[in-house]
């Protein structure tokens, strides 16, 4: 099913090319394994996490292209994705979907019990975000979700043990990591409005739901809005976890980008909302950094 030929299809496809979208989750799920860790958490599971997020992203993005294919062609950015094109069919983009998840699936079989159990809700979630957009108001939230699901991935295989059950996910993945979620949620809100206020125009004209068309005017003052409450709920519970003034200077930071974002989108351009939505992922590493730092030295 899948040609040696058409690899460079399927590397566009999987926008191989475009690496700020597995770095968007990225940044998140690995400042949580370092918290979990309360240090540098060792090669394997680092492997794991960056490999396993690049694979699922890419896995999604296939699943995401052929849910949407027919809307894609009537978006100017979408038009010529591989899938909305023709030049890959439904069924090649749906095999390669299911054997990156396959490979990252296999990457998760390598950690424990609690981490594999929670890779199946993770994967829910995945594959329902495609279709969340046709029915809800802001499925950006679902989103949100499910790029901010390594976060309890990462406690459950920093702290899990060899046990099979819901009290084993409990104890591996305390509140703290599953608020860290809610947060994240926030950060996501924000970036993929901005995404959204790019195609807003296509978007209306064929009756997608995206957060950008629900917030209308408000769209500028929510996304600046969602930015705080990222930023000061992560800067709250990072400090209940033990946190200090390193990790607030990567927080303050990263609030000093967000204030530059909003420059980038006031006045809601094409140009400059897509450069807002591209750098964002400067702003997860900066806090990233800020928790791996103080962690380091203390």
């Amino acid at each position: 099913m899948l040609r040696a030929s058409r690899f460079p299809l399927y590397l566009d496809l999987i926008r191989w090319d475009r690496p700020a979208g597995w770095l968007l989750l990225l940044w998140p799920t690995l400042a949580a394994l370092w918290i979990a860790a309360g240090r540098f958490p060792g090669g394997h599971l680092l492997g794991v996490f960056v490999a396993g997020t690049v694979l699922m992203r890419s896995a999604g993005c296939c699943v995401n292209d052929v849910a949407d294919r027919d809307f894609d062609r009537h978006v100017k950015r979408t038009a010529g994705r591989p899938v909305t094109s023709g030049a890959v069919s439904v069924k090649e983009a749906l095999v390669l979907g299911a054997l990156l998840a396959l490979g990252a699936f296999a990457l998760v079989l390598t950690t424990n019990p609690p981490t594999i159990l929670l890779s199946f809700a993770a994967l829910a979630v995945t594959l329902l975000y495609p279709y969340a957009k046709r029915i809800v108001s802001m499925p950006q939230a679902v989103l949100g979700v499910a790029f901010s699901f390594g976060i309890p991935m990462a406690f459950a295989a920093a702290r899990g043990g060899p046990y099979w059950s819901f009290a084993a996910v409990t104890e591996a993945v305390p509140w703290q990591a599953w608020a860290l979620l809610g947060s994240n949620l926030f950060w996501v809100l924000a970036y993929d409005t901005e995404y959204a206020m790019v195609d807003r125009d296509d978007d209306l004209r064929i009756g997608m739901k995206t957060s950008a068309i629900t917030l209308g005017r408000h769209d500028v003052v929510a996304v600046m809005g969602f930015y705080a409450a990222y930023l000061l709920s992560w800067a709250a519970l990072g400090r209940g976890l033990g946190l200090g003034g390193v990790f607030l200077l990567g927080i303050a930071a990263a609030a000093a980008q967000a204030v530059w974002h909003h420059r980038l989108i006031r006045d809601r351009s094409r140009e400059g909302c897509f450069r807002a939505f591209r750098v964002n992922h400067w702003l997860g590493f900066t806090v990233f950094a800020g928790v791996a730092l103080d962690l380091m030295l203390r």
